[in-house]
């Protein structure tokens, strides 16, 4: 009896964490100016609207933490893909890719539109 009661307690604390994090849904204006939309569930895709690159799949991630995520993120200029980050703060998505085991990164912030 105690251990459904701690599994069901424990499975309503996760759910309402997802409910009080910032949604990383949306639309979202890059550090280069371009629209990128994030869409999803379990996993993020984000896809570039406009630019040069439009219509272009540069990432995919998954929630780590209440605001936080990990997956892939493209370069689309070279294609090029790397280990990315991202942690949501408000209105602020701060994203980062690295190489060489996070040797050299490179980080922007996009904003939610």
């Amino acid at each position: 009896m105690f251990r459904r009661v701690s599994l069901a307690l424990a499975a309503t604390l996760i759910m309402a964490g997802a409910a009080w994090a910032d949604p990383i849904e949306g639309n979202w204006k890059t550090q280069a100016g371009d629209t990128a939309a994030i869409a999803g569930g379990g996993s993020f895709s984000i896809t570039l609207k406009s630019g040069k690159y439009a219509g272009k799949t540069i990432g995919s991630l998954k929630a780590t933490g209440v605001n936080k995520y990990a997956g892939n993120i493209t370069d689309p200029a070279n294609d090029k893909t790397y280990s990315g980050k991202a942690t949501l703060s408000g209105t602020s998505l701060k994203m980062s890719g690295c190489v060489l085991g996070g040797l050299i990164c490179k980080s922007q912030t996009w904003h939610k539109l």
